[in-house]
């Protein structure tokens, strides 16, 4: 049976042909690409273990949303927020966290303008 002709890799500027999209060597490229921009981010890789101690650790403390819980609603918590972010000289202390659910997360973040 006959084969697909060859066609130039997508890549800009790269006429090389090749049986896929992009060649071998863009395809890689083209992947990490899409890792670090199109999935998001790890939270793993961006704040590390020691984040993910001192987090479990204050969602046993407080394991519901402490915006709907002033509101008289029960929800578990999804997210734990810095009240002022490690960006800006925030830091891990109890003190300056915060336990919400997703919703919530996303309005506050809304309302500061940073996302």
């Amino acid at each position: 049976m006959p084969r697909k002709s060859k066609r130039p890799c997508r890549f800009p500027g790269y006429p090389n042909l090749t049986d896929d999209v992009y060649c071998e060597e863009h395809a890689k490229v083209i992947e990490r690409h899409y890792e670090k921009f199109q999935r998001g981010y790890s939270p793993g890789k961006r704040y590390g273990r020691a984040w993910t101690r001192i987090r479990a650790r204050y969602v046993h403390k407080h394991p519901l949303c402490e915006l709907c819980l002033k509101e008289g609603r029960y929800i578990a918590v999804e997210e734990v927020h810095h009240i002022i972010p490690l960006s800006e000289g925030g830091t891990n202390d109890e003190s300056n966290l915060m336990s919400l659910c997703r919703n919530c997360h996303e309005k506050i973040h809304k309302e500061s303008g940073d996302r």
